[in-house]
């Protein structure tokens, strides 16, 4: 039933999100209805003002044209959506912020929304092997424990338990080669020091 779900659960697609420019309302409304399948609980709030204010001031996403945002800045957000439950909002950062520089707005040669119809065209491809993946570590999970003598409850608890932790320990080593590849590459380091140094040149600018 699980697996079942996780097919439900789509990304949204470039033609879906309107060709016109949107007020800030009208972006909580679309992200809100085309991210319904992947809410916990009905009520989940998966994106509001003040998250979107807190992304701008973290230059996480450009600031919006006469308070309206474009086709880009839904891309931009679509990233962060899926980013945010894994990575810090510095790690984010480092990681949108050249995704801006070089693809951000009319101009760039390759357009924001070419990179990510390519990059959730690979996740699209990646899902069969995501669920063949839980599917094997599920038949490790049910043979864990299989010397140990214990009550159908106990047997039944340690079997789920055991499958949590295969996944939340796949979760953290993949979280840990992303951190590296932030640390590690010089690009992502330019951008954090280029982000600091702005930062500080501010504060110095108020001081003064």
């Amino acid at each position: 039933d699980i697996l079942k779900s996780l097919r439900t659960i789509d990304y949204i697609k470039p033609n879906e999100i309107p060709n016109i420019d949107l007020y800030m309302d009208q972006v909580t409304t679309f992200m809100d209805k085309h991210l319904q399948s992947s809410k916990r609980y009905d009520d989940d709030k998966l994106l509001t003002k003040t998250m979107i204010n807190n992304y701008t001031k973290n230059n996480l996403l450009p600031s919006p044209e006469k308070k309206k945002y474009t086709k880009d800045h839904i891309y931009l957000l679509i990233f962060i959506y899926h980013m945010k439950s894994i990575l810090s909002i510095s790690d984010i950062q480092s990681l949108l912020n050249p995704l801006t520089d070089m693809f951000f707005g009319p101009d760039s040669k390759l357009s924001l929304e070419q990179v990510y119809e390519e990059i959730f065209r690979i996740e699209k491809e990646q899902s069969y092997e995501i669920t063949k993946d839980l599917v094997e570590k599920l038949k490790l999970s049910k043979e864990s424990f299989a010397d140990v003598e214990k009550t159908e409850e106990e047997e039944e608890f340690l079997k789920i338990f055991s499958f949590v932790c295969m996944l939340c320990s796949d979760v953290y080593m993949k979280k840990q080669v992303i951190e590296k590849l932030i640390d590690e590459h010089a690009f992502f380091q330019k951008n954090v020091k280029d982000v600091k140094g702005t930062k500080e040149n501010k504060k110095k600018e108020k001081q003064e």
